[in-house]
């Protein structure tokens, strides 16, 4: 009788499994699982490692969780390179992906899978909740109320109704309309009856669109200066999207609101706007230099501030780290990952 064909090793960077021990113990007893200790994942150690082929011909990067494994920084043209020839797929917690260099993981034949599909809900409902903020001015009122000022309170209980309005039937510009993107346009259509709008490099099927009534732009600056309030659903590809002249371009007196990265946005000219009048409110999951909010932001009662916390749910955690599991063991047992970000861009062999 013949020997069975070797398993494939998954490299486990980051802490050990929380959420799902069954299907880690499934996935495990299907792979052998090489998991480098936190001083061997320092970025110099980490590289030195790699050359030396510390942990041999491994076939895929797993990282469950987006606040762990990420100690050897960016994984760039320094890195990358010298992964083995082998390795085909990195699969990770987390929507955004700033830290990998996804045409440089192409280069090199790797797919690279992220977890926004597990996000969606948790990143979506915040978004809502930053929308429904904006458009009613609420920050400006739970901040009365938790001042314990008697001042505040009537000042925001007589006044906040002069500059609150219902979001029912007003625009939303969507701008990126993903996984995330189209589950806000869910929720937002089907809460508010709000008209849908959205601009991306790929236009959505005719039946997408129709189920939640969204109108396509080719052209983002012709979104924006028709949106009643904005919605950055995008990732972050190396350069900021919302600069101080497409700031210009918004609708004057409209929202603004960022569930995607914060080095996005020009928060300088984003300060300017509001203040100016150009934008009427902003509502901010995500900053550009966290943990460090922009100081011109934090005093503004016109604009709703919370940290990077969008996708912060159990529920999302959970799905990240499964999610992964199930990336790797789709592509490497049948040959197609479920979320690739860059499976157009991958460079074959």
């Amino acid at each position: 009788m013949g020997s069975s064909p070797p398993k494939y090793t998954v490299l486990h960077v980051g802490d050990n499994i929380k959420y799902n021990p069954d299907v880690y113990a499934s996935f495990s007893s299907k792979f052998t699982i090489i998991q480098p200790t936190l001083e061997e994942r320092q970025r110099e150690t980490f590289i030195q490692n790699l050359k030396a082929r510390k942990w041999g011909d491994f076939h895929a990067v797993f990282r469950p969780f987006w606040n762990s494994g990420g100690e050897m920084g960016r994984w760039d043209q320094d890195l990358v390179p010298h992964l083995p020839s082998t390795c085909k797929i990195f699969a990770s917690a987390g929507a955004g992906y700033d830290w990998a260099d996804i045409p440089t993981l192409s280069k090199h034949g790797i797919i690279y899978c992220n977890g926004a599909r597990a996000s969606s809900e948790a990143v979506a409902d915040m978004a809502v909740w930053h929308i429904l903020s904006v458009f009613r001015n609420l920050i400006w009122s739970a901040e009365a109320a938790k001042s314990g000022s008697a001042e505040r309170f009537a000042e925001a209980h007589k006044h906040t109704q002069d500059t609150a309005y219902n979001p029912r039937g007003r625009s939303l510009g969507i701008i990126g309309l993903g996984n995330i993107g189209y589950t806000i346009a869910q929720k937002a259509f089907a809460a508010f009856g709000m008209k849908i709008l959205y601009h991306d490099v790929v236009r959505k099927g005719k039946q997408q669109e129709e189920a939640v009534q969204a109108e396509f732009f080719a052209e983002l600056d012709e979104m924006l200066g028709v949106s009643d309030c904005v919605v950055l659903a995008t990732p972050f590809f190396g350069e900021k999207l919302i600069t101080q002249e497409r700031l210009g371009k918004f609708k004057k007196g409209s929202r603004f609101v960022n569930i995607a990265r914060g080095t996005l946005v020009d928060e300088d000219a984003l300060v300017e706007a509001l203040q100016s009048g150009q934008l009427f409110a902003a509502g901010l999951d995500v900053h550009a230099n966290e943990p460090h909010v922009h100081p011109g932001l934090t005093k503004m009662r016109n604009v709703t501030l919370t940290c990077h916390t969008a996708g912060g749910a159990w529920d999302t955690a959970s799905g990240f780290e499964r999610l992964a599991m199930e990336n790797i063991e789709a592509f490497l047992l049948k040959g197609q990952a479920l979320t690739p970000v860059n499976a157009h861009l991958v460079e074959r062999d």
